[in-house]
């Protein structure tokens, strides 16, 4: 999942970017408001982490331009400032939650996931595909009831397409949710971590639309 972290404390933002990395989320991290929304202009992304005190333009007018320009991406602000009117003035702007510094990083984790489920309509914490079921919260995945051990970059291509389920699915657009922007990609890396997912889970699971990408096709009703 890629995610936009805006923070313009260098000791903050690199432990959050570490922390966040290390859940498995792609992290770009900004640390002024121009660039930003530069970042916001060029990548999708799952998840915006933001600050408010920002050097160039504020959260607040970062997080107005994205409801202007129609980005309904989740938007989690994360600030020292701790008023009932800033917390109000937050969430009219369009933000989706509010959590105030110093806070606890696996509470960030746990309001970032339930932004997650609840942007992609799902009720429940697991995800579930027939006998295939995924636990973002302990990033456990289980088949026909028995845990299936698989790295953190197979686990989030997994989800991905898993969340995205009856759709096809590019192998840049795949790129672009599970690396972020400095990262370096190797060219058959997709192919590569298909191929285990398929040995591990069965040749079923992901079907290949040659031209197209990559399909989990939905269940049947």
């Amino acid at each position: 999942m890629r995610l936009l972290l805006v923070e313009d404390d260098q000791i903050l933002g690199d432990g959050l970017k570490t922390a966040l990395s290390q859940e498995g989320y792609a992290v770009d991290w900004e640390c002024e408001g121009p660039s930003a929304c530069a970042a916001l202009q060029s990548h999708r992304y799952e998840l915006v982490v933001l600050d408010l005190n920002l050097p160039g333009k504020s959260g607040l007018d970062i997080l107005k331009e994205m409801r202007a320009a129609d980005i309904a991406t989740p938007v989690l602000i994360l600030t020292a400032r701790d008023t009932v009117n800033d917390r109000v003035a937050g969430l009219d702007c369009g933000a989706d939650d509010y959590l105030q510094k110093p806070f606890d990083l696996d509470e960030l984790c746990a309001r970032l996931r339930a932004l997650l489920r609840r942007s992609q309509g799902r009720s429940t914490p697991t995800i579930v595909h027939q006998d295939l079921e995924i636990d973002p919260a302990a990033h456990k995945v289980f088949l026909k009831g028995r845990g299936v051990e698989l790295s953190l970059r197979e686990y989030e291509l997994l989800r991905f397409l898993l969340e995205n389920s009856g759709r096809a699915v590019s192998r840049s657009r795949i790129e672009e949710a599970l690396y972020a922007s400095d990262s370096e990609i190797e060219s058959n890396a997709i192919e590569v971590h298909v191929h285990h997912l398929r040995k591990k889970l069965g040749s079923e699971l992901i079907r290949t639309l040659r031209g197209v990408g990559y399909i989990i096709d939905a269940p049947a009703a």
